[in-house]
């Protein structure tokens, strides 16, 4: 049958019991759900013009499967989720590593008993890996904090190196910030590996799905009752109606095409974004992709590099790696993180996650709480980070509340 794409003009909105906003993880999973196990007839409006949110890939022009809004690489410890999702595609094991780009020589991440040997000899390494198993145990993840706490200045020296030369710059470029405005309390959490495992994540779920992520959406879309606008804003279909004309007057209703809409209304978007930014943009990161395309089989040896103590941009992607694609021809990805300044021409990736930005955040999911049909989901709709399985399992849970409501509701008739 394929994905069900329709103009949103050529809508009827009593056709349907739902409507969903964004089609990334949040989205979709949620309104397969209601489709399949509730027989609702759901909406689905993407301000973008394909499916897929963030994790949409494609080919470019030298045939390379690229991800067009960063690499993702799904990794959970929930079952639920992973088996989820195997239902919409085949999956590739792969186990994500990353190295650091140190001055030219490449340091596995997290810091761990291999980059030790690099970075401060074999025979020192071997006895600063032997202190750190005796002071806390083998096989074992500490923080910079705790070897401090140990007052023992050698374990500190290598708390200031990963300080120095894995965090410190790196997080500077990510985030926008001076040394002195880095938090201490994320600093503090940067971990050491006691290990030789060099594995990025240690999940016991790991993969990529073996057609690409806009494959897997097309599955999971692919189903009766389940219809898709694109390039539809919502904050530009959507009605909205509020108590008084006070600034911060509760929502009350949403009308589509002047009809309100009484159901179930998932949205995935950014919340200050729905109200047009009536108290002032919430802030973010975003990011700038730069494509390299080379006549070689592979650039880098792996799939990550991160750039920690040199370069503009915070680290290249070589998607080859990810997707197993067979190629004589390689695509790499340079990542440069920004602020978020024009949302007609950017995109907020991260939320930056503060106690102000918080109650600023709070001001505007206020305005939701007098609307009961109204269900923010998502990075972007409660302003938090998430990981992708993070978002599958929430998506899931809500999808079990809506329906377990309908029920109810359709038991008490």
């Amino acid at each position: 049958m394929g994905v069900q794409y329709s103009a949103f003009k050529d809508i009827d909105i009593n056709d349907f019991d739902a409507v969903v906003v964004g089609s990334g993880f949040a989205g979709s999973v949620t309104a397969r759900q209601l489709a399949e196990r509730a027989g609702m007839r759901v909406l689905i409006i993407e301000k973008r013009p394909h499916i897929g949110g963030n994790m949409y890939d494609e080919k470019d022009e030298a045939g390379i499967l690229v991800h067009r809004y960063g690499p993702h690489i799904f990794h959970t410890n929930d079952q639920r989720a992973f088996n989820y999702l195997r239902q919409f595609s085949g999956w590739r094991a792969y186990q994500h590593h990353v190295l650091a780009d140190w001055f030219g020589t490449y340091l596995p991440v997290p810091f761990n008993k291999n980059s030790m040997e690099i970075a401060f000899g074999e025979e020192r390494a071997a006895h600063l890996n032997q202190k750190l198993v005796d002071t806390f145990g083998d096989e074992r993840k500490v923080t910079i904090n705790a070897l401090r706490e140990q007052d023992d200045p050698e374990l500190a020296e290598i708390a200031d190196f990963v300080y120095k030369n894995v965090f410190l710059f790196y997080t500077q470029k990510q985030w926008g910030l001076t040394p002195e405005e880095v938090d201490p309390s994320v600093t503090a959490r940067v971990p050491v590996f006691i290990s030789r495992d060099d594995r990025y994540f240690q999940d016991a779920y790991q993969g990529m799905p073996m057609e690409g992520y806009t494959a897997l959406f097309e599955n999971m879309l692919d189903f009766p009752g389940i219809e898709v606008c694109l390039n539809t804003e919502a904050e530009s279909v959507f009605e909205l109606e509020f108590a008084d004309d006070a600034e911060d007057a509760p929502l009350t209703a949403i009308k589509l095409h002047g009809v309100p809409f009484e159901g179930p209304i998932v949205y995935t978007g950014p919340l200050d974004e729905l109200f047009l930014a009536r108290f002032g943009r919430l802030p973010y990161r975003s990011l700038d992709f730069v494509y390299e395309t080379y006549d070689e089989e592979y650039k880098l040896p792996c799939g990550t590099v991160n750039f920690t103590v040199t370069e503009d941009y915070t680290r290249i992607t070589e998607f080859k790696h990810l997707t197993g694609q067979k190629s004589d021809k390689t695509t790499i990805m340079k990542e440069y993180s920004r602020a978020y300044e024009n949302p007609e021409e950017q995109i907020p990736y991260y939320a930056i996650i503060n106690p102000a930005n918080h109650a600023h955040y709070e001001r505007y999911r206020k305005l939701t709480e007098a609307l009961p049909n109204f269900h923010p989901l998502g990075r972007l709709a409660e302003y938090r980070y998430y990981n992708m399985d993070n978002i599958v399992g929430l998506a899931l849970d809500l999808s079990d509340k809506l329906i377990a409501e309908a029920t109810a509701a359709e038991g008490a008739e």
